[in-house]
């Protein structure tokens, strides 16, 4: 079997998860027990990996992507999360609104919208909802308003920032420490109060980014027009009948989605079709279904431009998808078969 796009994981540690996967189906499957839902926007192969310590009261985690990627979706229920920016090749987009690189990205048991650029990487913890809020009460820390339930941008102090760049810097140390590392219990809570202290240090400054109203304008516009091209990715639809639906000409649409997705309405409607016809490939739903006819069903009429699209987004043609996912149904009902 193929290994090009199997993900690689090794848990040889206890507390540690380290995945790798050159297919983002497969990368956002290993995210911890995340909810999410990952779509390759921007064309090319994709790389990526997910770094997760545990600790007793929180996880620290690294995500490292290649391609632009929307991620949408929840975390872990009563979830709280901070991420930051350590490597960016582009602007972030949050909830349709672009945000700064040193701007935190803080989801406090909330849906998760999130656009990240090529060559990206997140760093960050997650812990429960119920921590954060006693840790604030007991240390009089009013939390910003209007940020439960929510996934928002937070602006904070620069040495508060720095902190916990530092905090987070830690999980380099651990990575490359012996095994023994997470077994010793000192240890291990030294590191969970310095990324806790970090936290409690950025709480009392913290102020939300500005939310324009302009900006959720432009996310209602962006956010009616992918409703309208996912509830119809089977039927022909034209960009005109968008424009129509959701009352924006042709250029304020481009704007918008622009500045909410970073890419222009005719490429993400492409890329989410495409996304859809790869995990079809890769399913088998119904084994009798040939590459055209998955096409078809998503849009895509003209075959051989199909694959060219096809091949410049996935660096792979279709046929190689449905080989693998071919390949990968036999091996597993070899294995069933050798288990009974």
């Amino acid at each position: 079997m193929s290994l090009k796009n199997t993900p690689q994981i090794r848990t040889g540690r206890p507390g540690l998860v380290q995945t790798t996967s050159a297919d983002v189906d497969e990368h956002c499957a290993q995210l911890g027990g995340w909810r999410l839902t990952y779509d390759q926007i921007s064309a090319g192969a994709f790389r990526g990996s997910f770094t997760q310590i545990s600790l007793p009261r929180l996880q620290i985690f690294r995500e490292v992507t290649s391609q632009q990627v929307r991620q949408y979706g929840r975390l872990d229920a009563d979830c709280f999360s901070v991420g930051l920016a350590w490597h960016s090749g582009g602007p972030l987009s949050l909830n349709g609104t672009g945000i700064t690189q040193d701007a935190l990205v803080v989801s406090f048991d909330a849906d998760i919208d999130f656009c990240t650029p090529r060559a990206f990487e997140l760093r960050g913890m997650t812990l429960s909802t119920q921590l954060i809020e006693a840790i604030a009460g007991q240390l009089a820390i009013e939390l910003p308003a209007d940020l439960k339930h929510r996934m928002r941008a937070i602006a904070a102090p620069a040495d508060a920032l720095r902190r916990l760049r530092a905090a987070l810097a830690a999980m380099d140390a651990v990575l490359g420490a012996p095994e023994e590392f997470l077994h010793d219990t000192t240890i291990s809570e030294a590191l969970q109060d310095s990324l806790l202290l970090a936290i409690t240090d950025l709480l009392p400054d913290a102020r939300l980014c500005d939310t324009r109203r302009s900006a959720a304008a432009r996310k209602r516009i962006v956010a009616q027009a992918t409703e309208m091209m996912l509830a119809s990715s089977d039927q022909p639809l034209s960009l005109l009948d968008v424009c129509k639906a959701v009352g924006a000409s042709r250029r304020k649409l481009s704007y918008c989605f622009q500045d909410v997705l970073g890419t222009s309405p005719v490429s993400y409607w492409r890329a989410i079709r495409l996304n859809r016809v790869r995990r079809d490939l890769k399913s088998r739903r119904d084994p009798r279904d040939g590459i055209y006819d998955i096409a078809v069903r998503h849009g895509f009429w003209h075959f051989s431009q199909f694959s060219l699209d096809y091949k410049r987004h996935f660096a792979e043609l279709p046929s190689e998808t449905l080989r693998r996912a071919r390949m990968d149904a036999s091996s597993q009902f070899r294995q069933n078969s050798f288990r009974h």
